[in-house]
């Protein structure tokens, strides 16, 4: 498959969903969204009716937030409430973060039933499940993994972008070979190149989560390359139907 711009910006969530961040952000994230065709754009949950507003009549382009954000300690009862209302302010994707805490005290059933109860508050649009891999061991990556699973997610995410780093090849490569085609794989944060990107599609990855100025290079790199992209051989993956998108 020859990977254009055009196919990588189809694969790309961008965001803006530091604590700083606010209207003059989002309008200059959506302007780049519409020029380029991003997958989805996410923001805080507070700014989520502002964000649909500026992507009135472009029905291609997601509107995304997260849930539990970004420590994933909140109780279940107010994710699904934050879901629920997520899903009336119109989002069509949910970011959540799991209860990593929970999850590194072995309380692995809790974070499972966590997991599942906003999954079912959000039915049937998907909810991506962020492990956070920065703050786990390879063993508790597998274990974050196999939760979201058996809840029901749709994605698992590698990283929220506040952890001090996030996506690696190593614990991409962890992921995708544990997961196989059983979920999807976004990977998010620390992602500053074509070439790591292009290295994540061959392990499995069909999403990814990108600050906007990276995203934008990376977009630049691969137009250009001879021949206008880059050979990436396809790898058969947990196709994820996109809603909202005709």
């Amino acid at each position: 498959m020859l990977l254009t711009p055009q196919k990588l910006a189809r694969m790309i969530d961008i965001s803006a969903v530091r604590a700083q961040h606010g209207e003059r952000e989002i309008v200059e994230m959506v302007r780049r969204a519409k020029e380029h065709r991003f997958i989805a754009v996410h923001v805080l949950p507070s700014w989520v009716p502002f964000l649909r507003e500026q992507l009135l009549g472009e029905p291609d382009i997601l509107v995304g937030a997260p849930v539990g954000f970004p420590s994933g300690g909140h109780t279940t009862l107010v994710k699904v409430a934050e879901a629920r209302q997520l899903i009336a302010d119109g989002v069509q994707e949910l970011d959540m973060v799991m209860n990593i805490g929970k999850l590194r005290s072995g309380r692995k059933d809790e974070v499972r039933e966590d997991i599942r109860a906003v999954v079912e508050a959000a039915s049937p649009l998907p909810v991506k499940t962020i492990i956070e891999v920065h703050h786990l061991t390879p063993d508790e990556i597998r274990c974050a993994c196999d939760q979201a699973i058996a809840a029901g997610a749709a994605f698992i995410k590698t990283s929220t972008g506040w952890a001090p780093s996030g996506a690696t090849l190593e614990s991409v490569r962890l992921i995708t070979e544990h997961v196989g085609s059983a979920i999807a794989v976004k990977a998010a944060g620390s992602i500053r190149s074509l070439e790591t990107v292009v290295a994540m599609l061959r392990m499995g990855v069909t999403r990814f989560g990108v600050n906007l100025d990276s995203s934008m290079e990376i977009l630049r790199e691969c137009g250009a390359r001879p021949g206008g992209g880059v050979e990436v051989e396809p790898r058969g993956v947990r196709q994820v139907p996109v809603h909202g998108i005709a």
